[in-house]
Parts: structure tokens; sequence; C-alpha cells
């Protein structure tokens, strides 16, 4: 018997989830929700999805121009084991009081909302099992969770001190053409720090982190520069050691012609639809020990970093198996660590 999965909002991450949902043997989307009969709503039915309306006042609109839909949201619901909110940002809060809440059904949230929204932040390497049986759960941001990854493996193998990271995030998803910087850098915020700190410490409290992070204008990648003290004496081939380790972490090389996040991107046109890249692309060459501080560098692909936790999200919650098997089930059918160089 599949868990039976409801992806409302059917746009950058909630497409994305879906998918994602179908390649798994113990799940399948019933349904996804939309909030307008836009192109993607149609591919949506194209690709075989049961089509719901997420403002139930607005069903009129879409068959005004002939785009058949199931129901609402709350018809949606009604056939649910668990929601995926994948709605814009501050909205999934909404959804919860409007809709979830009445219903007694479990939901995943998205990084956008506030850590209040749901009862635990996730992140699965982190804290899977702390989310076990939840009722409801916050997958963090794109940048949180690639920024939790990596200093949760530091910190299970090495005694780590201050991080200090800078992010320089790309300004919007490509398809977001109504608004960006079109020449220029902007800090965001302009204050120490930016929201990325603390939102890693909603998954790891006992890391001390400061951020700061700027917009610059591009759409494809987030890039991190990382700066962790180290308690101990660490090799930097001890670190890459750790780091190979993990599937959800890439380890690449710019002798291998990975210049820029251009040509990472370039690489994962030849490897996965929609040039997704679910793992964290750490620069091997950019690693370095100094004075008992580890630098290094990643490139985080902002659309699909999340998308194996909130797969790994809906197991923890339904209680269906644990940590290691969750993940090794999501890796292998996301092809997850099967492109290393």
């Amino acid at each position: 018997m599949k868990v039976k999965v409801a992806i409302n909002g059917y746009g950058t991450i909630g497409k994305r989830v879906a998918d994602a949902v179908n390649a798994q043997r113990d799940m399948e989307v019933i349904g996804v929700t939309k909030t307008k009969p836009d192109f993607e709503a149609k591919v949506a039915i194209k690709k075989g999805f049961k089509l719901y309306c997420a403002i139930p006042e607005r069903v009129e609109v879409f068959e005004k121009v002939g785009l058949k839909v199931e129901g609402t949201i709350e018809d949606l619901i009604e056939k649910a084991d668990i929601v995926v909110d994948c709605s814009p940002k501050k909205v999934g809060a909404e959804n919860k009081k409007m809709y979830y809440e009445k219903a007694g059904i479990k939901a995943i949230f998205q990084g956008g909302e506030k850590k209040d929204v749901a009862e635990l932040s996730f992140n699965a390497l982190a804290n899977y099992d702390k989310a076990m049986g939840k009722r409801y759960v916050r997958v963090v941001s794109c940048n949180t969770t690639g920024l939790v990854r990596i200093l949760y493996l530091l910190k299970e193998n090495f005694r780590i001190g201050k991080v200090r990271a800078v992010m320089i995030r790309r300004v919007v998803d490509p398809k977001e053409d109504k608004k960006g910087l079109v020449n220029g850098i902007m800090p965001d915020p302009v204050e120490l720090p930016s929201h990325h700190g603390p939102d890693v410490q909603t998954v790891l409290p006992d890391v001390d982190i400061t951020t700061v992070a700027f917009k610059v204008p591009t759409t494809i990648m987030h890039v991190h520069s990382l700066n962790i003290e180290l308690k101990d004496s660490v090799k930097r081939d001890e670190v890459i050691d750790v780091l190979k380790e993990e599937p959800r972490i890439l380890l690449v090389s710019s002798d291998d012609g990975f210049s820029s996040t251009a040509k990472i991107i370039e690489y994962a046109r030849e490897l996965r639809p929609r040039y997704d890249m679910f793992e964290n692309i750490v620069w091997q060459d950019s690693i370095a020990v100094v004075d008992n501080e580890l630098y290094l560098t990643q490139a985080i692909h902002q659309e699909a970093i999340v998308i194996p936790e909130n797969i790994d999200a809906i197991r923890a919650m339904l209680e269906l198996t644990d940590k290691e098997k969750s993940m090794d089930m999501t890796n292998k059918s996301l092809k997850i660590g099967d492109f290393r160089i």
C-alpha cells in the first residue's frame, strides 16, 4: 500500500517533489494544486497528475479556459495521508490554519516559512529521528540545507568551533522574469547576520555560526565560502575522505573544467531532467586547512537541493522506515551519488 501524497503548489519546488515522490516505490502523488490555469497547470495534467484548485473560489477560472480540475485543495486533502506544501513564502502558514489543522492531516512546509509553522526544522542527515511521527515539519531552505549537511558531517567527525559563512546568492529562480537585479550586488541583509545562521541553529543548535549574504545577478546557483575553526589538528585529506563518503556531497575539481557554476549546470544538463543537482557541489581544490582553520567553497542548486529532504521527511513523519534506509531509498531513486567524477 503506497502512501498517498498531496502536493499543494505545483511550481519550482512542487513539480520536482511530485516527480521525486512518484519515483519512490512506497509513495505516490494523488494530486497537485495550482492557483491559476497557466502552462504549469497544463503540464501537470499532461504528465498524468490530477489537478486541483488551490483557491476554492477560483474553480471557475479554470473551467472558463476549459481546464478540468478534480476539485479543490479541501477535496484533495480528504484523500491524502500527508500534504507537502510547496506554496509561495508565507502562504504555507495560512494553509496550515485554513486547511491542514481543520482536516487533521500531517503537512511538510518549505524553508520560506518561519520555523514556528512546524514542530521541527528538518534535515535528513542531521535530525531524521526527531521527525519520526511529527505532525508538522519544515524542510529548511536551500542555503540552510547546504550548510547543515556539510556542518553536520564535519561536526560528527571533528571537533569544530566558530563557523563563518559568506553566501553569494542567486537573485531569483530562472523563471521569475518580473523581479531581480539587473546590474548590481546587493547585501542581503546589510546588517549581521543573515537569516541563514539562525536557521542552521534550528537544526544544529550547538553550532556557533555567523553568516553574511549577497545577492548577485545570476539565477542558476548559490555559492558558499566557509571558514570553520577546528579544535584539533585535522589534515585536508581527512576532510576530503569524510565528504567523499556522503552521497549527498559531490566533490568536483577545476582540473576537470568546473571553473564556475555555469560549468556545474552544464554537467547537470547531461545527467538529469531540469539539470537538477540534489547534492552539495564542493570544489575539492578549495578545501584547505590553515592554522587549524578549514576553508572550502560549495555551490548549491536552489531549485533541487531540498527535494530529497522532502522525501525523507515523508517517511520520518509517517514512521515508514529508519534514517539509513530512507536516505538510501531516496538516493537510489534520484540517482544521488551516481555521478561522481
